[in-house]
């Protein structure tokens, strides 16, 4: 048997391939072993997936694949944890063979084909003109709602037009919110404030939701989830900002939202000025 390993780092996380060269009488128990294994990897806090693979040409060949959140969490952390040894101590038998360890960083070549490329929220939606048709027919109920009219009061006609380039963006489409009207400052901005309360905020994304039934937008399960998430996690950003004392808000980068789950966020400091 042999095998070598080597690490890929992507964006601060490590991906580690293991690869591997079983004899025949080898293979069911060495799957069995990983099997096993594995239920070491998912209770290490350093490990993010994993992943075995078995060669079809020929099926002697293997390759594991472990990502994990940094090298040093790796080799520091998950070693030295007790992870590890129930880990190895159902590996041992086929690691002998090692003849490779590096940790290689990501080029700049990179990217997706044509047959594993999702389409983006952005064009799930419909694209801008469902964006402007779902924020115009919105804004008309909001400024009839007793709730949330006064939140709005005195709103830019154009307002409904800015919220769907901002959408837009978000979900995959131009850039338009960010070359125009100043990313994710501008819109923290227009929330200061306004001291927007919780049940402002709960209305708020139902009666949007509502709107997106009321003019079409896609209803199948995994959009509405998505669509529902951000909602979600955006009215309560702008809630945190909208009250008094909150922060200025850094230059946060734009939100990008897609059909998995958005990482936790944490309110980055403004920059110091002299």
């Amino acid at each position: 048997m042999t095998g070598f390993r080597r690490g890929v780092a992507i964006d601060g996380v490590i991906v580690e391939y293991i690869r591997y060269h079983v004899s025949g009488p080898q293979r069911t128990e060495f799957e069995a072993a990983y099997a096993r294994a594995a239920e070491a990897l998912a209770m290490a806090e350093q490990c993010l997936d994993y992943e075995l693979s078995r060669c079809i040409e020929d099926p002697g060949h293997y390759i594991l694949r472990i990502a994990w959140t940094s090298v040093e969490d790796h080799l520091k952390g998950f070693r030295s944890g007790p992870e590890f040894a129930r880990f190895f101590a159902e590996i041992r038998p086929y690691v002998s063979g090692i003849e490779e360890m590096r940790h290689y960083e990501r080029t700049a070549v990179a990217g997706t084909g044509g047959g594993g490329r999702l389409p983006t929220l952005y064009d799930w939606a419909g694209g801008q003109e469902a964006l402007i048709r779902l924020f115009e027919a919105f804004y008309r109920r909001v400024l009839a709602d007793e709730l949330l009219a006064p939140v709005f009061a005195g709103m830019d006609p154009h307002h409904p037009r800015h919220v769907a380039d901002w959408l837009a963006e978000v979900f995959g489409g131009p850039t338009r919110y960010s070359t125009e009207r100043g990313g994710h400052r501008h819109m923290i901005g227009k929330h200061r404030g306004r001291g927007i309360t919780e049940e402002q905020r709960r209305h708020w994304v139902s009666l949007l939701l509502d709107t997106a039934d009321e003019v079409g937008l896609p209803a199948d399960p995994e959009f509405r989830a998505a669509f529902a998430g951000y909602l979600e996690w955006g009215s309560r950003l702008a809630v945190f900002f909208s009250q008094p004392g909150a922060p200025a808000g850094a230059d946060e980068p734009m939100p990008r939202w897609n059909w998995g789950a958005a990482p936790p966020w944490q309110p980055r400091p403004a920059p110091k000025t002299d």
